[in-house]
């Protein structure tokens, strides 16, 4: 079915076979990879009175199955209360890293990055303007990155490159435009420079890109100012592999049976109504309670009526099904029907363990991938030029500090962890086997601590 579906999905010859598996993942998570088939689901014949197959049908219960998988496994690893502090042995350069991550909303960046990157792959781009870091998303299904020969972990540039409509471009001010015509938008990102083109028709082949000067900008970073993040192991080339790839079949299956079983209860409500031998044949026939039908002493009539015992089925087999594409994809397989009680944090890491898997593999795609490589560039940036935080006028970070992640727990512990928690730390630096300092580092996620030097001098100074 889902080959059947791929198929109806228009396809433009001059986009590369990446793009068409990238561009059909998309619109799967969308929700709009149905749009393209030519009938609704409760139409059973054609104009010229031929049966259409259920795979030209578009279902009319869509379930987003895949959808909720990614936005499952995102808010575990980007939501408030999930997103990673900046750990790093110099407090004043922990500090400034953490402002200007709050500055440019990473955590929005991120979240959004994480939900477009599941398909396979995302970007992210990173500008200085007057001194100030901008960060936004870019769409991997028209990048295409190279790397260094030399240093294969770092870009040697990023095209981007896609059709667009000469209307769109005369919209933008372009010149010389055709609107009826498709053309190639095109630019270049490299150490130095990010490098526009003119517009070129898609169908001249021969066509040798022009630079546009009037937009291209020099950034003189002296490196490419994206950070390019596969979203999985397991992928192919520049892309990494798909977070909801494996439930895509199963997903289509519920569609289509929770389709089939709502055009079941509808048939349920207005049965069709079966006459043998009528007493006079061209009277009209109005169903209804209040209606008799008057039959000949041999004829008969009922409803041909189905039993409930088949949506029951069906909905048996979606259950199924949808356990079947959570395990397979390491989902949220949890019921809030089945607890009775306050769980621990613990508690709650063991029942929802699959989907702690998926999102501990992301964190190291999207933290150790993403969220490290990006603040190194914005370090790199600030020897090139100043940085503002505030009004603060920020030079030459110290690149030479180690910088890493630290995550909060996957829950909140409960008060009875917490408890024993406090009880263990207590016990460990009273026999001298931890220091007050990591006894602060150790629970400063749990309790909100954003300063940890800060902590430490209030409590020598409440200490008697």
């Amino acid at each position: 079915m889902f080959d059947s579906i791929c198929d109806s999905v228009p396809f433009a010859p001059y986009m590369s076979s990446r793009y068409r598996e990238l561009d059909i993942l998309k619109r799967v998570l969308l929700g709009t990879v149905y749009d393209n088939l030519p009938y609704q689901f409760h139409e059973e014949r054609n104009g010229a009175g031929e049966y259409i197959p259920l795979r030209l049908r578009r279902p009319s219960v869509r379930y987003r199955l895949c959808k909720t998988i990614v936005d499952d496994s995102v808010s575990l690893l980007f939501s408030d209360g999930h997103f990673p502090a900046i750990d790093c042995p110099e407090q004043n350069l922990a500090a400034i890293l953490s402002g200007i991550v709050t500055s440019i909303h990473l955590k929005e960046i991120m979240i959004d990055a994480a939900i477009r990157g599941s398909i396979g792959s995302v970007a992210i781009l990173l500008r200085i303007l007057q001194g100030r870091v901008f960060v936004s998303v870019l769409e991997s299904l028209y990048l295409t990155p190279h790397w260094d020969v030399q240093i294969p972990d770092e870009l040697d540039s990023v095209i981007e490159r896609y059709p667009v409509s000469g209307a769109d471009l005369i919209s933008q001010g372009y010149k010389n435009i055709a609107a009826e015509k498709m053309y190639w938008f095109q630019r270049v990102w490299n150490r130095e420079e990010e490098i526009w083109f003119d517009p070129e028709p898609v169908d001249d082949i021969d066509a040798v890109p022009q630079i546009d000067r009037l937009r291209t900008i020099s950034h003189n970073l002296g490196f490419v100012p994206i950070v390019w993040i596969k979203n999985l192991p397991g992928g192919e080339g520049v892309d990494g592999a798909c977070t909801f790839r494996a439930a895509i079949e199963t997903n289509i299956e519920i569609d289509y049976q929770l389709s089939q079983a709502g055009r079941g209860l509808k048939y349920s409500s207005d049965p069709t109504l079966l006459i043998k031998e009528p007493a006079s044949s061209d009277s009209e026939i109005v169903k209804g309670a209040g209606n008799a039908l008057v039959v000949s002493e041999k004829g008969d009539a009922k409803l041909l009526e189905i039993g409930g015992t088949a949506c029951e089925a069906v909905i048996s087999y979606v259950r199924l099904l949808r356990e079947l594409a959570l395990e397979s994809v390491h989902g949220n397989r949890a019921s809030a029907d089945k607890l009775s009680a306050p769980q621990s944090g613990r508690a709650l890491e063991l029942m929802n363990q699959g989907l702690i898997w998926l999102a501990d593999n992301l964190r190291i795609s999207y933290g150790d991938g993403g969220i490290l490589p990006l603040i190194d560039m914005i370090m790199k940036a600030s020897h090139v030029m100043p940085l503002m935080f505030g009004e603060q006028r920020i030079e030459a970070l110290d690149r030479s500090q180690r910088i890493s992640l630290r995550w909060p727990r996957w829950y909140p512990l409960s008060a009875d962890d917490r408890l024993k928690d406090a009880q263990a730390i207590r016990l460990l630096t009273g026999t001298g086997h931890m220091s007050h300092e990591l006894a602060v580092s150790v629970g400063a996620a749990a309790y909100n601590v954003a300063d940890q030097a800060t902590e430490l001098a209030r409590i020598d100074e409440e200490l008697p």
